[in-house]
């Protein structure tokens, strides 16, 4: 019951530090005046059109801004997906090579905690 307690506990501090990281990026996210760079993409004409057209349905000023958003979205969904990932993967691999749990939750609760 007591180790029941401690990972629900340690699941609310990860949360809650979850949430304040993804805060914070947001907050980096939204300045306008972070820097830019220019790429280059070659993508076919019809889906180049679609976006033209469906951008200012949308609510974007053009087709650039609206593959941006696009990229940062699934760009944002694959990297927290990857995150979890690594974390639940080094956790079961820290098991299999015998590490405690208690130890896996000790250490964990310092990341997150500082």
């Amino acid at each position: 019951m007591t180790t029941a307690f401690a990972s629900s506990g340690l699941e609310e501090q990860r949360a809650t530090t979850d949430s304040f990281m993804k805060i914070e990026n947001l907050k980096k996210r939204i300045d306008r005046d972070r820097p830019m760079t220019s790429v280059t993409l070659r993508m076919p004409e019809d889906v180049v059109d679609d976006l033209k057209r469906i951008a200012p349905i949308l609510g974007f000023s053009g087709c650039q801004p609206l593959m941006r958003a696009y990229i940062g979205q699934c760009l944002r969904q694959d990297l927290e997906r990857l995150d979890n990932d690594t974390i639940t993967a080094l956790v079961s691999n820290l098991k299999r090579r015998g590490v405690s749990k208690k130890i896996i939750e000790e250490a964990l609760s310092e990341v997150l905690n500082g």
